[in-house]
């Protein structure tokens, strides 16, 4: 029998949920994850309150023998010290030659913490005073989208691109003081990936694993679109008006604002994404579909509307569509959106191109230094299953077990496993 007929990854499918924000740290605009909400700074020990004197009758009552309970203090202690670790790496595995700076970025305001050793490691308190980092003027010293889809065909037999155990929730335990905030490496030519902060806890383990550096090119794509930095004052302010309306869930006149922006200005990419986005999450695709189309006529080079439109072509399963997309993003910015390798080799997958497949799977998991989105190494273990290397495949999917032994498609993993147990078996 065939191996395609053997090795049959069934069953449902919880597709690939694709996390634009800090997929991999990395989203719209800066880089990584979807906008969140609240503001930093938020201590968690900003104070306690005290209830009102009682106006009831008195009540007297015998004394006590008992140790009295010691009033609860703590709201009233400042904030337990949250330590983080970690190393700075090139792309190529290397340290940089020179001391990096570590930056802490709480809603857009850099804030030094630290620098890398010789070696790329460093160690520092979050908001702490730690010693020798000189801080730059410009400093503020104060301070997939996700979907599913449905498909028999599914390489994965359930189970997607969504983050496998990582990412914490907000709630009990919770920590505020650094929710709209994310870690980062600065170092003069290069770009680094970033790690969000949001809801880490004094009691986290410290390690966040490596951050890559990644050297600028002039030949590169942008984050941020150019053009609509030329946008004149007017536009500007609509812009900016619909980006607060945003931040207040003011939608409707977020999308007015937006809409001003580009009568003023037609070449406003960044406010057609925005509108793009709105018309996306309300479901009329033809309209976001023109909307991005207008943001890359006006801005071939501005990376985020390709991406979007990649994720669209995904859920309508338009395979070839993905991989053409897809394959514009990494050659526009190849470090920003690792997100874009997985779904370019999902989509190559699926038109069997299994050696695209392999190498755009490869990169993906290459840039998920903190091991956060772990399907990719799945899907990396089926398409080298695809290609008869069942050793490699094997061995790939065994780490996905490892780093996610309760996963919820653990079970239909160690199945692909012993199925492809049986064939290496058979091939030798």
């Amino acid at each position: 029998m065939a191996p395609q007929a053997i090795v049959r990854f069934s069953t449902l499918v919880a597709a690939a949920g694709l996390l634009l924000q800090p997929a991999f740290g990395q989203g719209r605009g800066s880089g990584a994850s979807t906008p969140t909400t609240g503001g930093a700074g938020a201590g968690a020990g900003a104070g306690s309150t005290t209830g009102s004197p009682s106006t009831g009758p008195t009540v007297t009552r015998p004394p006590s023998t008992t140790t009295p309970t010691q009033p609860n203090n703590t709201q009233n202690l400042p904030p337990s010290p949250i330590f983080i670790s970690g190393r700075v790496l090139l792309e190529d595995g290397t340290p940089p030659t020179e001391s990096v700076v570590i930056e802490r970025v709480c809603s857009g305001s850099p804030h030094s913490e630290g620098y890398t050793d010789s070696r790329g490691y460093f160690s520092i308190q979050l908001g702490g005073r730690n010693s020798g980092v000189l801080h730059d003027a410009s400093e503020d010293m104060t301070g997939f989208s996700g979907a599913s889809r449905g498909g028999a065909s599914d390489p994965f037999g359930g189970g997607g691109f969504g983050q496998t155990g990582g990412m914490r929730s907000g709630g009990m335990g919770a920590d505020n003081r650094f929710i709209d905030c994310e870690l980062r490496a600065r170092l003069v030519g290069f770009r680094s990936q970033t790690v969000s902060l949001a809801n880490r806890r004094p009691m986290d383990p410290p390690d966040v694993g490596t951050i890559l550096l990644h050297r600028l090119t002039p030949t590169e794509g942008t984050t941020i679109s150019a053009s609509s930095l030329a946008a004149p004052k007017d536009a500007k302010k609509a812009y900016d008006k619909g980006l607060d309306a945003l931040k207040k869930k003011k939608t409707e006149d977020a999308v007015k604002n937006f809409e001003k922006a580009v009568e003023i200005y037609p070449k406003y990419a960044a406010a057609w994404f925005e509108l793009g986005r709105f018309h996306g999450a309300r479901g009329d695709a033809a309209m976001a579909r023109g909307d991005f189309q207008e943001a890359l006529k006006a801005d071939p080079k501005f990376v985020s509307p390709y991406m979007e439109l990649a994720v669209m072509e995904w859920k309508a399963e338009k395979w070839q569509d993905v991989a053409d997309l897809t394959e514009k993003v990494v050659k526009l910015d190849s470090f920003d959106y690792p997100q874009a390798y997985f779904l370019n080799a999902l989509s190559n997958y699926y038109l069997k191109n299994f050696d695209v497949a392999e190498k755009s799977a490869r990169e993906a998991v290459r840039l998920d230094t903190r091991k956060q989105y772990l399907t990719t190494i799945r899907l990396l273990g089926v398409i080298l299953a695809q290609k008869e290397d069942y050793t490699g495949a094997t061995e790939q999917l065994k780490s996905y077990l490892q780093l996610a032994p309760q996963a919820s498609d653990a079970a239909v993993v160690r199945n692909q496993l012993t199925q492809l147990e049986k064939l290496s078996a058979d091939k030798h």
